[in-house]
């Protein structure tokens, strides 16, 4: 990275993280700031989070609108679901309301690419090596991620997956979900034990800790007590991988450099105020209070058909049933407005 690069002395970079219910995970993310802020220090660099800790996302905007000329808005998180796409640019539109003045962008989440390959690749190596570097033939692979009502969250899960398979020696690289959506991790290692693995890495697609991988960690305990005869490792959550920053300094430069795609589709999309419109959307803002927990999943069910991958084609014309023509937007949906509401132990890590 151009370190001679210099952020306006007006500007505002703003990590938007989710939350977790468990402390030590939004521990993590203040910990990944404090970091950001020390290889940074000419950058003013705030934090919020989506729920469950303070200070939250739409309080924050506001403030950095009113005292930035520009604040640009990097989310912290692996993958695009109903926050991403729904409430974050939803708390962007407020401020620029109360702001005019202020320009604001927004950038994409993490996405699945190349930099977060190597990092699956890369603890997969160390779990091998923990197993004494057993024959990847006849050892199974699992990416298991926290899931979700949204097919393109999932989607991007999928290719982590499948480009973890192609770069690899393993024959059998399977994908698991801890809630909202299947296979769950006992069944993807039924399959594996079935199909004769003698051994199985379960390789955690989180990044940071909190109840999820804490469960996650119970679960592969109870596995090695069921299948005694195949041997387990389970790896860490990302945390303080160096992609992870040298991804979050790609998105700042790209916004202020205006690179093409480097701004989340979702940012003024048409499609989410028509589901908006309908039900499918909400601001954390004026109905989670901090002093407690609310018990159901903000998985916003609508079949977000642009799967942030930044191929979309924004030129098509596709049909609603009122009549209209909402020409700029193809997002080759059916709408599926399947609204989710998980129990409380699906709730986000």
């Amino acid at each position: 990275m151009n370190q001679a690069i210099m952020m306006p002395a007006k500007d505002t970079i703003l990590i938007v993280g989710h939350g977790s219910r468990e402390d030590s995970g939004n521990q993590e993310i203040r910990e990944f700031t404090a970091q950001w802020r020390a290889r940074h220090p000419e950058w003013r660099i705030e934090l919020c989070f989506i729920e469950f800790a303070p200070p939250e996302l739409n309080a924050s905007l506001l403030s950095a609108a009113r005292t930035s000329r520009r604040v640009l808005v990097v989310p912290l998180i692996l993958n695009a679901a109903g926050h991403v796409k729904m409430e974050i640019p939803e708390a962007i539109e407020q401020a620029r309301a109360a702001c005019p003045q202020t320009e604001i962008l927004l950038a994409p989440h993490l996405t699945a690419c190349d930099p977060i390959l190597a990092i699956l690749k890369r603890r997969l190596r160390k779990a091998m090596g923990a197993l004494d570097m057993p024959d990847p033939t006849t050892t199974g692979v699992v990416v298991l991620g926290r899931g979700s009502s949204d097919r393109g969250a999932n989607g991007e899960m999928a290719k982590m997956a499948r480009w973890l398979l192609e770069e690899g020696d393993h024959e059998l690289v399977d994908l698991a979900f801890t809630g909202i959506t299947w296979p769950r991790l006992e069944k993807v290692v039924q399959r594996h034990v079935l199909l004769g693995m003698r051994q199985i890495v379960v390789l955690p697609y989180y990044l940071y800790t909190g109840t999820l991988m804490q469960r996650i960690h119970r679960q592969v305990e109870h596995l090695r007590g069921q299948y005694p005869q195949i041997r387990f490792a389970c790896s860490e959550h990302f945390g303080f991988e160096p992609e992870i920053f040298t991804l979050m300094d790609q998105r700042v430069e790209d916004l202020r450099a205006g690179v093409p795609d480097s701004r989340l589709p979702c940012d003024g999309c048409s499609y989410r105020e028509i589901a908006h419109d309908l039900g499918h959307g909400h601001s954390h803002a004026h109905t989670h209070d901090h002093a407690h927990d609310h018990g159901h999943e903000h998985e916003h069910g609508h079949d977000h058909a642009h799967e942030h991958g930044h191929d979309h084609d924004h030129s098509h014309a596709h049909a609603h049933h009122d009549g209209h023509d909402h020409a700029h937007h193809d997002h080759a949906h059916p709408h599926d407005h399947s609204h989710t509401h998980a129990k409380a132990e699906d709730q986000p890590a």
